[in-house]
């Protein structure tokens, strides 16, 4: 584990720790506990991707793997005190096999609210915006496909009322920094030479930046609620290794190690996209890699029962952030919530489209050809860091193919034109037993600058009972069936059986 986090982790339950007894009883009220124990066996190539995706990161591409985790939670949102301030804190970590890491340390963070207003501290799993975290495959840019990221964040968590609209008009955000800890993975998994020398780009302390505004027009009383968000994040800062880029003079330069800005400007041009890289040659271009995503929500809300409607639109630069190309990619969704059955509780269909990336054609201005084209988006990649990943992760939507399903020892996306078709169902037959099915269909182009021969396709199932003990209190387990079926990935096929206990922390 980096020395600076551990550090930070050690301060941050520090402040708990000095708590006197009595007000640790009444911290440890609304807290929760879990142990569990998960295992997978699998055949083919690797894990089933319904295995490792939209997992927290928490999983392995192993054929076989498993954990022993264990958590203490007080989640700040069910804290009901009757006073203004809450205070929220979590530890999860797990001790696993064939894994990236033996241990995980998966969540440790404190939270301090007051009224509306919340900050956070440390590494916490965050859910995604306007989507079922169940059946959902994913948001584009902040989803809940690699492990959360340490850092310090000020928001408004849930929505806050305009005044003077009847709690019709609400809005809530974040504002976000914080430091990659994944530079183990990265040295371990580049490309190296017959000496162990890595030769392939790998960062070190990139540092990351992220922030977010939502609004809500309507509410749960309304038949109709509207949601729009915008979300945007930032890696910066950092140092990087065998980086190819333009010198001044515009040619071709390999740049052995490159340490990035990481002073009070550097922050502000990543709150403020501005700013330029090294590497830029004399087209400059804004410092770091700058990302993001619009969202879009309509729910209908009847009685008992309710649709929703929702697109994410990905974006890597201006070209996509606004209207200059058409927004021809994104997240297309449909969920339905039925009346209470023992059948069907919700249907999930969604359509990924990311075949465009504002067209084929990438050119800087010059002065014999001054028009600028800003195609080859290339999504989810970047020229200085190894893209928008955690520990091999995708951090956006669990349907790209993720660099920990590497083959040839890069660390970028291979594959981020895609197409995919994707449903999710769940339901509850008796109080004690829930369900959930996946299927997912992809086809795969690679990308603009190495396309591959033959568009690959992949066949993604799971198949998942969770099963309540009605006799031991707090005893639940978890039996699941995955396949791959497919060129992109292979042909995978998996079981996985979790035990846990969990409960509340008694006063």
């Amino acid at each position: 584990m980096d020395l600076r986090l551990s550090t930070s982790i050690v301060c941050l339950f520090a402040l708990l720790g000095g708590a006197k007894a009595q007000d640790w009883t009444i911290l440890s009220d609304s807290a929760k506990y879990n142990v569990e124990l998960s295992g997978a066996t699998c055949s083919g190539d690797a894990a089933p991707s319904w295995f490792v995706n939209n997992r927290y990161g928490l999983s392995s591409t192993k054929l076989n793997s498993g954990y022993l985790r264990a958590s203490l939670i007080r989640p700040t949102e069910s804290v009901d005190n009757g006073s203004d301030w809450k205070i929220g804190y979590g530890l999860d970590i797990a001790v696993a096999a064939n894994h990236s890491s033996t241990m995980i340390l998966q969540q440790a963070f404190a939270d301090a609210q007051y009224k509306k207003i919340r900050l956070g501290l440390g590494i916490k799993e965050r859910k995604s915006e306007f989507k079922d975290k169940e059946l959902s495959s994913g948001s584009l840019c902040l989803g809940t496909n690699a492990r959360p990221v340490p850092q310090m964040r000020i928001e408004i968590p849930e929505y806050l009322n305009i005044p003077g609209t009847k709690e019709m008009v609400a809005i809530k955000g974040h504002v976000a920094y914080g430091m990659f800890n994944d530079n183990e993975w990265q040295k371990d998994n580049v490309a190296k030479d017959e000496n162990g020398i890595p030769y392939g780009r790998y960062t070190k302390n990139v540092l990351y930046h992220s922030k977010a505004g939502y609004l809500r027009i309507g509410n749960e009383s309304a038949p109709l609620t509207f949601e729009g968000g915008l979300e945007m994040a930032c890696q910066f800062g950092g140092t990087a290794y065998n980086v190819v880029g333009r010198s001044e003079d515009n040619t071709s330069t390999n740049y052995k190690t490159i340490k990035y800005g990481e002073k009070l400007k550097d922050y502000w041009n990543a709150f403020i996209p501005g700013g330029s890289d090294q590497t830029d040659g004399t087209y400059a271009n804004a410092a770091g890699n700058q990302l993001g995503a619009w969202l879009l929500s309509l729910k209908y809300n009847g009685n008992g029962w309710g649709v929703k409607a929702y697109y994410d639109h990905y974006f890597e630069d201006h070209s996509q952030m606004f209207v200059q190309y058409g927004w021809k990619d994104g997240l297309y969704g449909f969920q339905a919530t039925l009346p209470e059955n023992r059948f069907v509780s919700n249907i999930v269909y969604e359509f990924l489209n990311m075949t465009h990336q504002s067209g084929p054609i990438y050119h800087d201005h010059t002065a014999n050809i001054p028009d600028q084209i800003s195609g080859q988006d290339n999504y989810y990649n970047h020229g200085n860091y190894i893209g928008w990943q955690h520990n091999g992760m995708c951090m956006g939507n669990g349907l790209i193919t993720s660099p920990a399903y590497k083959t040839n020892d890069n660390l970028y996306f291979m594959s981020n034109r895609i197409k995919a078709h994707h449903i999710g169902i769940n339901g509850n037959p008796f109080g004690w037993l829930h369900y959930r099915v996946l299927f997912s269909h992809t086809m795969n182009l690679g990308t603009y600058s190495l396309p591959y021969d033959n568009p690959t396709y992949n066949n993604a199932v799971l198949a998942e009972l969770n099963i309540k003990s009605e006799s031991l209190e707090g005893w639940s387990g978890t039996i699941s069936f995955a396949s791959d079926h497919g060129k992109e990935l292979g042909n995978n096929t998996g079981v996985m059986l979790t035990i846990r206990k969990s409960g509340l922390i008694k006063k």
